[in-house]
């Protein structure tokens, strides 16, 4: 079983900053990819940034140049620097990590999101 448990989370004012966190515990052999997902009132979730075992971020056009995602090199611990805050960018936030039990068995697992409430 694994565990995800997001951090930092809180309000904030328009063109400040927060830092979000996520580690990942329980019975991992191997983490393929970390993900961060947001979820705005009354819409879908939606992918903020995505980084690989390689070190490879991927950014939303919509925070690019904004947030920043940093690690330790097995993927247990992703931190989400979130800069230049937005309305528009309040929402519950996700950790995902895609986690391989074994050689060959791999699942999604997901926290239970942290809010982020970006108003004056």
């Amino acid at each position: 079983q694994v565990q995800l448990v997001e951090s930092g989370g809180g309000l904030v004012q328009p063109g400040g900053s927060l830092r979000l966190s996520c580690e990942a515990s329980g019975t991992i052999f191997h983490v393929a990819s970390m993900g961060w997902y947001r979820q705005p009132p009354g819409k879908p979730r939606e992918v903020v940034a995505t980084v690989n075992r390689g070190g490879s971020v991927d950014y939303a056009d919509s925070v690019k140049g904004r947030f920043t995602v940093s690690r330790d090199n097995a993927l247990t611990t992703v931190h989400l620097q979130m800069d230049s805050l937005k309305p528009d960018d309040t929402a519950v936030y996700y950790c995902r990590a895609r986690v391989y039990s074994n050689r060959v068995e791999w699942d999604d697992y997901w926290g239970p999101g942290a809010q982020v409430t970006v108003a004056s």
